[in-house]
């Protein structure tokens, strides 16, 4: 799925679908995050036609993208979830989701929230250290409640992405270390309200090769092997997700070429029975939003050409924080030689940027729609500057829902207490 498929430019203007982005800036204002339906969809389908006949399920990573309306269509779909809060458990739950189809992943689950997730009977807990295999087992013991659990495996296996979203590796946070796993596991199955239900392994995000997963796989298969001859029968195999986007000249694997030789590997390894969980998360959603925003001001220094937005960091942090590239185009392209421009922000930070060196013909008022931002755009935005966050839509051919509220400035500091009397 390329960044602009589901928002066509026709007759000179961009859509999402079939409704102008015109339309909706001057309907609900900007920034404006917009989604199509159609390319959930499209995306979705994506992997269910790698798992037809298949004992699979796809468990959408909602860290990318949680808001309500997405998660609904999804598990409509028949999508499970993958979690890494409580609250994001919450969500599952307001969006009339499935929770028994949530695997609960991250490094630092409160018992707070393990005691929720286990009210709420989570598919299984994806255990990242031996102090939080103690305390799930400690906080069901109380409970009298069995809990499901897998270890999240770390193969040590270089996913070839950033830094900053590489997950696999012996220096990253997360998961079991390999040579660690076996004694866990035999720890595990001697642990009071423990069921040993699954493996785990996830190595990072944004992955453009299928050989890192093969890779992985082989390691964590050759664990399965090793439990076996102990004794320890797994009934799943949960292989995250991680699959890349394409943002701008990537060339990541269709879903269904990845889904395929991962399962003659695990096929080929005798676990063909083996029920298979995979992750998504930015390959769901990451191509299936804009980020609308309007130019307020055109400003020409010397030596560099900047485009005032506004939209920000704290709209879409991911330039900011990992120097990330994302397509933006004029909604409605002008004729004549462009300016190279910045596109920047107006939060008071050297860091708040969109885009840099862009070649754009301008002019103030003009709309941008900053690309591939349905994933880890919303789900990061901040009030930073006391920004309000932006307004969600969800465009379904020609129809639209509004499916988040912009914020009121009021709504920032309505929490907010200040005590009498403070100079006294």
């Amino acid at each position: 799925m390329t960044p602009t498929q589901f928002f066509p430019t026709l007759n000179g203007v961009m859509h999402a679908e079939r409704v102008p982005l015109p339309q909706l800036a001057a309907q609900f204002g900007t920034p404006l995050y917009v989604y199509s339906k159609a390319a959930l969809v499209a995306a979705w389908e994506n992997y269910q036609g790698g798992l037809v006949n298949r004992n699979a399920l796809v468990c959408y990573a909602m860290k990318t993208n949680s808001n309500l309306a997405i998660l609904r269509l999804f598990g409509e779909l028949g999508s499970g979830f993958d979690i890494v809060s409580g609250g994001e458990l919450l969500r599952v739950i307001a969006a009339g989701c499935d929770p028994k189809k949530a695997v609960f992943s991250g490094v630092g689950k409160s018992a707070e929230e393990i005691r929720l997730a286990l009210t709420h009977d989570v598919l299984c807990f994806n255990v990242e250290s031996e102090s939080e295999l103690l305390r799930i087992s400690e906080v069901a013991t109380a409970m009298n409640k069995s809990a499901r659990v897998s270890l999240r495996v770390n193969p040590n296996v270089d996913a070839k992405t950033h830094p900053y979203i590489s997950t696999g590796l012996k220096e990253n946070k997360f998961g079991v270390e390999y040579e660690s796993a076996l004694d866990l596991y035999k720890r595990a199955a001697s642990l009071p309200h423990i069921e040993v239900a699954g493996i785990d392994c996830h190595i990072g995000s944004q992955l453009t090769e299928i050989r890192p997963y093969l890779d992985a796989l082989d390691k964590v298969l050759d664990l399965v092997d090793a439990l076996a001859k102990h004794g320890i029968k797994l009934h799943h195999l949960d292989l995250g997700g991680g699959l890349g986007i394409r943002y701008d000249k990537e060339e990541p694997p269709a879903a269904a070429d990845l889904l395929a030789q991962l399962f003659a590997r695990i096929e080929s390894r005798g676990y063909g029975a083996l029920k298979v969980l995979f992750e998504p998360g930015r390959s769901l959603v990451g191509n299936a939003g804009v980020l609308l925003t309007k130019v307020e001001y055109l400003k020409h220094n010397a030596d560099k050409n900047f485009a005032i937005v506004d939209a920000a960091m704290n709209d879409l942090m991911r330039p900011a924080l990992y120097d990330a590239w994302h397509g933006i185009d004029a909604v409605r392209p002008r004729s004549g030689v462009p300016t190279t421009y910045d596109i920047v922000g107006p939060v008071c930070e050297s860091g708040d940027w969109l885009g840099k060196n862009r070649a754009l013909k301008l002019e103030q008022g003009d709309l941008l729609a900053v690309l591939s931002a349905g994933s880890y755009a919303m789900a990061m935005s901040s009030n930073y500057n006391t920004r309000t966050r932006a307004a969600e839509v969800m465009v379904d051919g020609d129809a639209v829902y509004l499916v988040r509220e912009r914020e009121r400035v009021q709504d920032l500091f309505a929490l907010e207490r200040v005590p009498q009397n403070l100079a006294g």
